[in-house]
């Protein structure tokens, strides 16, 4: 396959060779060539590695549905009996909603995905399974990974862990916490049983941290012992932890220079605020960190649509980013960053000004689209995309006006 006349992360007009799934060559783009075989018109459009959204609840999409009022209330557990209260009566099945939302995700330009799967004694593995369904019908398309998560905590009600364990057995490939101390009130028994249960079936951990300020800083320094004295270096993702950065900066370049130390990983949803730790910080630490959309268009937020170059505009809006520089690396954060998180065969970020991706050798996971620059792609956040996964083209326009 020829990819001919785009521009690699903004740079000068180029064609790009594919063999097979991997990027073979990239040279100044001869408008005079005669190609043979399959060629994908650039147009001039920008190409970007595509994106990876390492944080969203497929199990809870009302993407595609009427809209209808928020009806949860505040906190976790409010929240999550909301859910439980309404996520049968949807106008479709909940395999249909799960599947449909992975569809429009993947033509607007998403290739990599971590999931959530809520497990509890009320869906017990439906919502796994749906997920599940949606990973092996779109399987061709995307790389997705499931995360068994005890979405109503682990202590709360009886049976639960069991049902976590089932999911293991049934192919999770991450186990999920929540909360220790906040939700469970027993951190200790909370995370003896996540550790225990990713050590016993080889998976990774990530832990949802919605915890404030010192409190959350406490759960945070229990996941790092335990992340140091399970040898567990590179298995662990923090998701959210929203006030890390909130209670001194002594405290929040320790956190940090821990992160990077053991490679424990970042999952953010760009939240408003300023107590969250620093994006670029948390880079220039060589700390892995990712990005993702959250739940979208639930029964917990009206907000989510699929499209992350929507979440890499919030990124930078939230973060105060105007630099160009800052704003790319919001770009390379929603792309290569999460890639690195699903899978250590991806290196790290390498600083604010790395771009990676787009390298002879690479994996063909691609995005073409519209812009004059990364930094107004993200600003414009236009519709003229066409989508690769492992060297073939999943999606483009026409499929993006169609989802």
């Amino acid at each position: 396959m020829l990819i001919r006349n785009v521009r690699p992360w903004g740079g000068e007009p180029s064609d790009v060779d594919i063999s097979g799934s991997r990027i073979a060559a990239i040279r100044p783009h001869d408008p005079a060539a005669e190609p043979a075989g399959e060629v994908v018109e650039g147009r001039g459009r920008l190409l970007l590695p595509s994106f990876s959204d390492v944080h969203v609840h497929l199990d809870s999409t009302r993407i595609g549905l009427p809209f209808r009022p928020h009806s949860g209330g505040p906190g976790v557990w409010a929240m999550t009996m909301n859910d439980r209260e309404n996520w049968r009566s949807a106008e479709i099945p909940l395999p249909e909603r799960v599947a449909g939302t992975l569809e429009r995700m993947i033509a607007r330009g998403t290739t990599r995905v971590r999931s959530y799967a809520q497990v509890d004694v009320d869906c017990k593995l439906e919502k796994f399974e749906a997920v599940m369904a949606a990973k092996e019908k779109f399987a061709d398309r995307a790389d997705v990974q499931i995360m068994t998560f005890p979405q109503a905590g682990i202590l709360r009600e009886e049976g639960t862990v069991d049902y976590l364990e089932a999911s293991l057995k049934a192919g999770a490939e991450v186990m999920g916490g929540i909360d220790p101390c906040s939700l469970d009130l027993d951190p200790k028994r909370h995370l003896d049983i996540v550790f225990g249960l990713a050590e016993k079936y080889q998976v990774e951990v990530d832990i949802h941290l919605h915890e404030p300020g010192h409190l959350g800083v406490f759960s945070t320094d229990l996941i790092i012992e335990r992340t140091r004295a399970l040898g567990m270096r590179g298995k662990v993702t923090m998701s959210h932890a929203y006030e890390l950065g909130s209670v001194g900066e002594s405290v929040s370049r320790r956190i940090i220079d821990e992160f990077a130390e053991l490679d424990i990983a970042m999952a953010t949803v760009a939240p408003s605020g300023r107590g969250h730790l620093s994006p670029a910080d948390l880079v220039e630490a060589g700390v892995r960190i990712g990005l993702g959309e959250d739940g979208q268009r639930d029964y917990w937020s009206p907000y989510g649509n699929c499209d992350m170059l929507d979440r890499t505009w919030q990124l930078a809006f939230t973060n105060n980013f105007r630099r160009d520089d800052l704003i790319e690396m919001s770009l390379a954060v929603a792309t290569l960053g999460g890639a690195s998180i699903m899978s250590h065969d991806v290196p790290r970020l390498k600083g604010i000004t790395d771009r990676p991706g787009l390298a002879v050798g690479d994996r063909a996971d691609l995005l073409l689209v519209d812009g004059e620059t990364p930094t107004s792609a993200v600003m414009d956040r236009g519709t003229d995309r066409t989508v690769l996964h492992d060297g073939r083209v999943v999606a483009d326009q026409l499929s993006l006006t169609e989802a």
